[in-house]
């Protein structure tokens, strides 16, 4: 009985020129209406101020930039989302099984939860 598909397959990868390497410090999504998993990858970096404030001597120096003190009292963080991904069940089942793979190998090579430098992180993720 003779098989109607190869043997083998073999994938070759090409990068885009517009692909872009992206830091994720977490993810928001959830399932959306026609269930797919959406993910939405964000990092966070510091906000920066509306306006800041220097008071001028009588010299005509400048002083230091100041902060409002609405700006002093809260830490604001920005997020800059990225990258959009809608996952259909099957490929998120696949991706979720790569991902495992690799944290087994992580946990086993440094310890669990601690990952090559050391120190547990949190998660990042949010729904």
């Amino acid at each position: 009985m003779s098989n109607d598909h190869p043997e083998k397959i073999r994938y070759t990868y090409t990068m885009s020129p517009d692909a872009r390497l992206h830091t994720a410090h977490g993810v928001w999504g959830g399932i959306n209406h026609q269930g797919e998993l959406e993910l939405n990858f964000y990092h966070e970096s510091n906000a920066l101020p509306e306006n800041t404030e220097c008071l001028v001597a009588p010299d005509g120096s400048v002083g230091p930039e100041m902060l409002s003190q609405a700006d002093m009292e809260v830490q604001r963080l920005t997020r800059h989302i990225h990258s959009r991904i809608l996952l259909n069940y099957d490929t998120a089942r696949v991706l979720l099984e790569w991902l495992e793979e690799r944290i087994a190998y992580l946990e086993m090579e440094e310890g669990e939860g601690q990952g090559f430098f050391g120190g547990n992180r949190s998660s990042g993720l949010e729904q």
